[in-house]
């Protein structure tokens, strides 16, 4: 998930809570709607779905159409360098919007703007994280047409869902995102040599 979820009112200062925000109603008059009502991102699914059913075209590819991959032993290896850090990156991810009663769902509204934790480095640490973890199946199970398509399995995420996500929560909280935005790259960390 993107760096925006919704909160309750009491969030951790830590965490930025999206202005309330004078949006018309539906007949057209001004009312008072917080923001987790007013506007919402449009992602219809959740990206767990999207990593799993490309997996599941590679791994049917793979069945039909088998290429050779790393020895075993070199495979597991690298699978556990990719499946470590996803899992300590994921958890920390969720531990940030945990602290601030969020769900991770972009598919709930946000009122509340999480910068801390690993959304200091990078933008989409839980969608890094699951780019991690696919590659790291892929490895484990030697799937390497599951491993051809993670670029595009990425692109499909980067336009259908960050992209929406952050059309949203540029709509949410304006500059205060777009601040965050122009010092934290999306996918990532800057290297400070």
């Amino acid at each position: 998930m993107i760096a925006g979820m919704n909160a309750d009112e009491n969030s951790n200062p830590a965490s930025r809570s999206a202005p309330k925000a004078q949006m018309p109603s539906p007949s057209g008059a001004a009312g008072s709607t917080p923001p987790n009502t007013a506007f919402r991102s449009g992602v219809k699914i959740v990206p767990p779905s999207i990593y799993a059913g490309v997996f599941a075209v590679g791994f049917l590819v793979q069945h039909f159409l088998p290429l050779a991959v790393l020895p075993k032993m070199a495979g597991d290896l690298l699978a556990l360098v990719c499946v470590l850090p996803a899992a300590i990156l994921v958890t920390w991810a969720l531990v940030c919007f945990r602290l601030v009663r969020t769900s991770p769902l972009p598919i709930k509204p946000s009122t509340t703007l999480v910068t801390t934790g690993p959304y200091r480095f990078i933008r989409n640490p839980m969608y890094v994280s699951l780019g991690l973890l696919y590659a790291g199946l892929a490895l484990w199970f030697q799937v390497v047409w599951a491993l051809i398509l993670l670029p595009a399995t990425i692109a499909i995420i980067h336009y259908r869902v960050v992209a929406l996500e952050e059309k949203y929560l540029e709509q949410t909280f304006g500059a205060e995102y777009l601040d965050y935005k122009a010092h934290v790259p999306c996918w990532l960390p800057r290297l400070g040599l």
